[in-house]
């Protein structure tokens, strides 16, 4: 591997492996109404929140970190403003005392707060305006969740930069990854290159699973599994994965080490490589390279179809659990191309909805589809390039899958917005 392509593969894992405190739609709306407030210098009289169809779909019934349960775009505007701290970021919404919590719903029932959907060409647009008598300021976000585009106070310009999908904080190119590279880096990365961001992602995504299972979160996804089919390795994955969506999805405070810009992306992608590793007793090293696959894989799929669609991001990271688990096992290039195939083929087209309880049932289905790929191999079976979806080669099926996901479900996506809105 080029020493080139082998540093930006380490930051592409630094870029993407960050921490979000919640839903990490709702928490771009606060970080942008964070933004705003600042600027304006004080609470606001109102607030318009004009945002794209895949951020009402996204936000719209999930529960926001830190405001007793609230739910839905004004509360998550609501809190950036009267609580968030815009420099932190995605973990906007990390330091929220009681008694802010408290003045959120004061400010939810006397401000004058408009949600409106914004005519606009981009995907994931968010545009907050705030207004205090003369005086107003307004963020926009476009593309990225941490992608600040426009920043302004009474039209004076602060930040000015290009609406484009494509910009944002990431400036590691990903079209560089390909699964038979990303196994290469996996054998040959220095330990401590990527050490300090899997500790994090382990240490977080582990807690969120076990406290999903700890506590009621939802429809409780995770425990349901466990009651009802046991504690193999195999359900285990499922549960533990599961169980860290219940929780995140229904108002858990504690941070999530994302993937791809998904929470529940970064969880699938390793809480069920955790579990396979703890079975295995392997040791630590081990570990960190079968979610360094994982992950990157995870990217790598992600990366064709865009950071919101209609199609499903767990299914994605279910494939790249897989991938590492079958490198738990020794797998090499072969069985994890393999693998990534069989799993693409199997729960391509489930379709996202937004951010909701029913995300962590979407995770089991993923990881259970991704073993399932990985055990097919296995035992001498696969899917073959003509069925359905599936090409010749990983990368022309990965290829396939970006345009089944980012052009022809537009249709679909636009539908379910409206059936979203339209209630």
């Amino acid at each position: 591997m080029k020493e080139t392509t082998y540093r930006a593969y380490v930051e592409i894992l630094r870029e993407e492996l960050v921490p979000a405190m919640g839903c990490t739609e709702p928490i771009a709306i606060a970080y942008a109404a964070a933004a705003a407030r600042e600027r304006l210098g004080c609470l606001p009289e109102q607030a318009v929140i004009a945002v794209s169809g895949n951020i009402i779909k996204n936000v719209k019934s999930v529960v926001v970190p830190h405001t007793g349960g609230l739910r839905g775009i004004e509360a998550a505007a609501a809190a950036g403003i009267v609580a968030g701290r815009a420099e932190r970021r995605l973990e906007v919404l990390s330091d929220v005392t009681p008694e802010q919590i408290q003045a959120i719903g004061v400010f939810l029932q006397q401000a004058d707060i408009r949600v409106e959907h914004l005519d606009t060409p981009h995907i994931f647009d968010i545009q907050i305006t705030l207004r205090r008598g003369g005086d107003s300021a307004m963020a926009r976000i476009v593309g990225n969740h941490t992608n600040l585009v426009t920043l302004s106070v009474n039209g004076r310009l602060l930040v000015d930069r290009p609406c484009e999908e494509s910009r944002g904080s990431h400036k590691t190119d990903r079209s560089l990854l390909n699964v038979q590279e990303i196994v290469e880096f996996a054998d040959m990365v220095e330990i401590a290159d990527i050490r300090e961001v899997l500790d994090r992602q382990i240490a977080c995504n582990w807690a969120i699973a076990e406290e999903g299972m700890r506590h009621s979160y939802g429809a409780n996804i995770g425990k349901v599994l466990r009651d009802a089919y046991g504690a193999s390795v195999h359900n285990r994955a499922r549960y533990m994965a599961a169980a860290g969506s219940d929780a995140r999805m229904n108002g858990c405070e504690l941070p999530v080490i994302i993937n791809s810009g998904s929470g529940n992306q970064g969880i699938t992608a390793s809480v069920p490589v955790i579990v396979y590793a703890k079975e295995l007793g392997v040791e630590e090293e081990l570990l960190y390279r079968a979610l360094a696959v994982s992950n990157l894989c995870t990217i790598h799929l992600k990366t064709g179809i865009g950071t919101l669609s209609a199609y499903c991001g767990a299914v994605s990271a279910g494939c790249g659990a897989a991938a590492g688990i079958a490198y738990l096992y020794g797998g090499r290039v072969e069985d994890i191309a393999h693998t990534l195939v069989n799993a693409v083929a199997i729960d391509s087209g489930i379709i996202c909805d937004g951010a909701k309880a029913s995300c962590a049932a979407k995770i089991a289905s993923a990881v259970d589809a991704g073993l399932l790929g990985f055990q097919m191999w296995r035992s001498g079976n696969q899917f073959y390039a003509g069925d359905g979806i599936v090409k010749k080669g990983i990368e022309d099926t990965i290829r396939t899958v970006g345009a089944l996901a980012h052009e022809g479900m537009v249709g679909t996506d636009r539908e379910i917005i409206h059936l979203m809105i339209h209630e």
